[in-house]
Formats: structure tokens, C-alpha cells, sequence
């Protein structure tokens, strides 16, 4: 999609979002130069933007408390496994296996998020941990025979740092990491 056409769809649904947001900085970076009307139409959804005719949507609106929570329990239990055995365990393939058998709980706001927490600990607690369990019992079942299979961004240390960082700023909207001078 041309930048021009991305801004006629903003300006038409009065939306940009994270993906038209993406699409026009990859189109940014890629080409040596912009046309001029490249630049006209970047201009109408600055001013777009400034005037609030065009609302630009943050990346995550909503948040699934339950992956919160399958993550507090898959790394509680990962960590008593590893720390008593020899096995090393795929925490992403153990939260992904029980998220995929566990509802949604999506919020939008930190006092809807408190609400499915809760919701979630009173009468859910169980299944989560049975999904978990299963989870796991599969995971240590799981031959080594896929050496080939491609994680999705496998990450270094730094990546994971950024993620968790992201992570609680998703979860804890008030939490600012200490700057060590």
C-alpha cells in the first residue's frame, strides 16, 4: 500500500493504526526519497493528526489478563522442574499450549484487568493449573527430534530483557524501570 493511499484510509476512518502506522515507516526507511506527493500526504496526516481528525490507535488497547497469569503459573512450576531435575523446559511452548486450552481474559482498563484477575483466581485457579500440568507433562514428553524448528524470534538476552520490560509496562502502566548512573 503507497503512503498516499494509507493516509486516504486514515483520513476516511479517521483511524491510523499500528499497522498503517508500520506500513508508512517501512515505505519511509526503504525509499531513498520520497515524492512530492509522498510528503503532501505525510503533511495532511501530521495535520490530521494534530487537529484530532484522524486518532492514531496505540499498539495495545487491551490486554489478556489470562496470559498474565498462565506465565506467573508456567514459570513458577518450569522453575521448581528445573531446579530439581536436569530437564530444561520451553516456557513458550508450555504457555502457548495451555493459553490455547484456557479463555480469554481481555481488559482495557487496570480496573477491568483487576476485575478478570480476580474473576480469574476465584474460579479459575484450578483449570489453570491443570492446563499448566498438561502443558508440562507434554513439553517433558516431547522428543528432540525437531532441531530444525524454528522458534519465533528466538531472542538474546537483551530481546528478553526489552520483552519483560514491555511486558510490564503493559501490565503496570506505573512502573518505570530505576536508571542506575
Amino acid at each position: 500500500m503507497s503512503i498516499e493511499k494509507i493516509v486516504d484510509q486514515a483520513l476516511q476512518d479517521g483511524y491510523l493504526t499500528p499497522a498503517m502506522e508500520a506500513e508508512v515507516g517501512r515505505i519511509c526507511d526503504t525509499a531513498s526519497e520520497l515524492s512530492i506527493e509522498e510528503y503532501m500526504a505525510l503533511d495532511r496526516l501530521m495535520g490530521a493528526l494534530l487537529t484530532g481528525e484522524v486518532v492514531a490507535v496505540p499498539r495495545k488497547q487491551f490486554i489478556n489478563v489470562m496470559e498474565e497469569l498462565v506465565l506467573t503459573e508456567a514459570i513458577a512450576r518450569v522453575a521448581e522442574i528445573e531446579a530439581t531435575s536436569d530437564r530444561t523446559l520451553d516456557l513458550g511452548d508450555i504457555a502457548a499450549y495451555a493459553l490455547n486450552r484456557l479463555p480469554p481474559l481481555y481488559a482495557t482498563t487496570e480496573e477491568g484487568a483487576n476485575y478478570q484477575r480476580q474473576h480469574a483466581k476465584e474460579g479459575l485457579q484450578g483449570v489453570i493449573s491443570q492446563r499448566v500440568g498438561e502443558a508440562i507433562a507434554k513439553n517433558l514428553d516431547k522428543p528432540d527430534f525437531f532441531p530444525e524448528r524454528q522458534v519465533i524470534g528466538k531472542s538474546s538476552k537483551d530481546e528478553i530483557l526489552n520483552q519483560v520490560s514491555t511486558l510490564l509496562q503493559a501490565y503496570a502502566p506505573s512502573f518505570e524501570p530505576e536508571m542506575h548512573h
